[in-house]
């Protein structure tokens, strides 16, 4: 006779303190759960539904500055230094954990070009309308009883300087204006002058990794590919419109993304300059400011039409598009060097501080917290295709004039469209050849 006896070993089901959780169990025979997948389609939903009730990006503003912004610089070695530059040459330091404005520069006479540390986070080098470069030790004490401020070094040069960028692996830095110049800190005179024949070059960068590779971009529609130990150009990608700045992908050394007056960002191979990779669109004015973020797969964009965008490297649509009611013309941008905060600069005189997820929680999590946000986030990219989830998700309230304003540019495209296309049945074949997007967009480009 054969007897089945049932047996429990306590130590996988009780607890061995009262502040411990219930240990569960689960089978994971899908026979036994036929509705495993209805349970979580609605887990989806509401994690999706909770994440837009909790998206709130607006962390602060650092209030401080008489005048418009126009430039921001990260601190490489510290992560809540930040400065900024103002329309009247103003140049502020932010302790930005504190909201706190650490020291205030009158740094020059007129607009403030350019802002960028040194490698060692120590000083600031500023560019201005004056003609000036100017070094500042801004770790110094202010407080003296005449609060006289005076820079380290001033350089003068023969032309203004628009645009400013520091080495990120010496101490050379880079100008442009009428023409380029390689400068060192501890020299006064430029080591190299590059002439590259246009009337003014508007912004230019060093890129992170090849340290010794600049790109610029120029008043004649150019992009600018240059190596700073030769003279000549290494290519020249000349546009339909105008790029007003440019940015190099910090974990790819060989992508840069350029923020266009025609409302869109283009993001170039270096290898392959024919065509763009990517369109990014979305804004519905020029673009004047863009930075990528840390690990090289978003980069977020300014735009004249008062809003900031989030865009993801490789995708043309943005994910995020941040606003306010009393936000004007946006500037300058900067990514924050942990990943998780966004700086712009705008005409009303306050550089704003976002969260890069706008549903994160900020401060510490507890480790139930962290499963929990885990597990919302997986279900959600498993629904991510599923008609609700995603019309939830891919929702965003904006401003009403941009509403319009995509209501216009959406049926310019489509007039332009028909026309072409009356134009291709009204001709004869291969007249009117099929012309990609992204190659309407490059005029030539020059070797």
């Amino acid at each position: 006779m054969k007897v089945k006896v049932i047996s429990r070993n306590p130590d996988n089901y009780c607890r061995e303190t009262k502040d411990d959780i219930h240990k569960t169990f689960r089978n994971y025979n899908p026979e036994l759960h036929p509705f495993q997948g209805a349970r979580e389609y609605v887990r989806a939903l509401n994690a999706t539904k909770l994440e837009r009730v909790f998206a709130k990006p607006f962390v602060g503003n650092l209030d401080g500055h008489k005048d418009g912004l126009a430039v921001l610089a990260k601190n490489p070695q510290q992560l809540s230094v930040l400065a900024s530059g103002a329309y009247d040459g103003e140049v502020c330091i932010w302790d930005v954990a504190n909201k706190r404005r650490m020291v205030s520069l009158a740094a020059h006479s007129g607009y403030c070009r350019g802002i960028a540390f040194t490698t060692d986070g120590e000083r600031i080098l500023t560019v201005g309308d004056d003609k000036n470069i100017k070094v500042w030790d801004y770790n110094q004490d202010w407080e003296d009883g005449n609060r006289v401020q005076r820079p380290l070094n001033t350089i003068l040069t023969k032309g203004v300087c628009v645009a400013l960028s520091h080495s990120y692996d010496s101490s050379a830095f880079a100008t442009s204006g009428d023409t380029c110049h390689i400068w060192d800190e501890e020299r006064n005179e430029p080591l190299k002058e590059l002439k590259w024949g246009v009337d003014m070059v508007h912004d230019i960068k060093y890129n992170p990794i090849e340290t010794s590779l600049l790109a610029a971009c120029s008043s004649d529609r150019g992009i600018i590919l240059c190596d700073q130990r030769e003279k000549k150009p290494l290519r020249k990608l000349i546009m339909t419109l105008r790029c007003n700045q440019l940015a190099w992908n910090p974990m790819r050394a060989f992508n840069f993304t350029v923020a266009n007056e025609d409302d869109n960002l283009y993001t170039f191979d270096t290898r392959s300059l024919n065509v763009p990779i990517t369109i990014h669109s979305g804004h519905v004015s020029s673009v004047t400011s863009l930075d990528y973020a840390p690990t090289g797969r978003e980069f977020t964009s300014g735009s004249y039409d008062k809003t900031v965008r989030i865009f993801e490297a490789n995708k043309a649509t943005s994910r995020e598009i941040y606003h306010t009611k009393r936000m004007q013309h946006v500037t300058c941008m900067a990514w924050s060097l942990d990943n998780k905060y966004i700086f712009s600069g705008s005409d009303e005189m306050n550089v704003r501080v976002w969260k890069a997820n706008a549903s994160e929680k900020l401060g510490s999590l507890q480790a139930r917290e962290k499963n929990a946000f885990n597990y919302n986030a997986a279900l959600k990219e498993k629904y991510a295709a599923h008609p609700s989830v995603r019309r939830i998700a891919k929702h965003r309230q904006v401003p009403k004039t941009v509403y319009k304003e995509q209501e216009k540019l959406r049926s310019v495209k489509q007039k332009q469209k028909r026309k072409e296309e009356n134009l291709r049945q009204n001709s004869r074949p291969g007249k009117v050849p099929y012309v990609p997007e992204p190659k309407k967009k490059i005029v030539r480009l020059e070797h």
